[in-house]
């Protein structure tokens, strides 16, 4: 009758279970997903210039707020759409300030700065798969995955803001036809799911692609006219995408049609 506690106490502990804390892939996700990169980049860029805060007390903000988001994140048992996606919005503009401070506050070339992301990436993955023995997001279901995960977003935020702003220094493209190549990348990588490429692969390259696509869709609808751009400005196109935002959000939220 003593045995027992002792026989419990040396069972193996295992990391308690949350419900997945990722919406599901839908149509629905990657539409968000694009509109939240499309306001990290606006977004930095208005608080930056236009309101003269400047990169070192727009990044300070920012990043107080991701962490403050975060927090409430981690605490949740469950996905929730607001939640989730005021993150993903936040992490949004604070990945591309991280490049735009090396960039435009430290003088470090873009190659380099694709460089270090896509090194640092690949050893967030290296030790997450080394862990956890997968990369799926299908399976944010600990502590321990879900601080993966959002380092990972956060990486790629910063990687998919050097690699597009190093195309468009390297091309010099308009900001209508930078569109094209990030789009045309995608869809190549939908075509590659389709043919059986492996689903996990095809989704976090997809999904660092959409950051150049979000910011170069950003620089069309902000730039002037006179650039090839629509004339929006940051700020109207700040607006009008966090406004689709919390209209999307809202209906999933409703709907739940996004429930893992």
């Amino acid at each position: 009758m003593t045995t027992t506690p002792l026989l419990s106490s040396r069972r193996p502990l295992i990391p308690p279970q949350m419900l997945n804390k990722v919406p599901e892939v839908t149509v629905y996700f990657w539409i968000v997903k694009i509109l939240c990169t499309t306001v990290g980049e606006s977004f930095a860029d208005y608080i930056n210039e236009t309101l003269g805060f400047g990169l070192t007390n727009t990044t300070l903000v920012f990043s107080v707020a991701l962490a403050v988001a975060l927090a409430v994140q981690f605490r949740l048992r469950r996905y929730v759409p607001a939640v989730y996606w005021l993150a993903v919005v936040l992490i949004s503009v604070v990945g591309t300030l991280l490049t735009d401070n090396l960039t435009d506050g430290h003088g470090v070339p873009l190659w380099i700065s694709t460089t270090v992301f896509s090194v640092l990436l690949a050893v967030v993955f290296g030790a997450w798969y080394a862990r956890e023995r997968t990369l799926s997001i299908h399976s944010i279901v600990t502590s321990a995955r879900e601080r993966f995960y959002w380092l990972t977003v956060l990486v790629t935020f910063a990687l998919g803001t050097a690699v597009g702003d190093w195309t468009l220094e390297l091309t010099g493209w308009s900001p209508g036809t930078s569109v094209l190549l990030p789009l045309g990348l995608i869809v190549a990588v939908l075509v590659a799911w389709r043919l059986g490429a492996g689903p996990v692969l095809c989704f976090w390259v997809a999904y660092i692609l959409t950051r150049p696509l979000g910011a170069n869709i950003g620089d069309y609808l902000a730039s002037p006219h006179a650039d090839g751009g629509l004339g929006l400005g940051t700020f109207g196109t700040s607006v009008l995408f966090l406004g689709t935002i919390l209209a999307v959000v809202a209906f999933l939220t409703k709907t739940q049609k996004d429930r893992p």
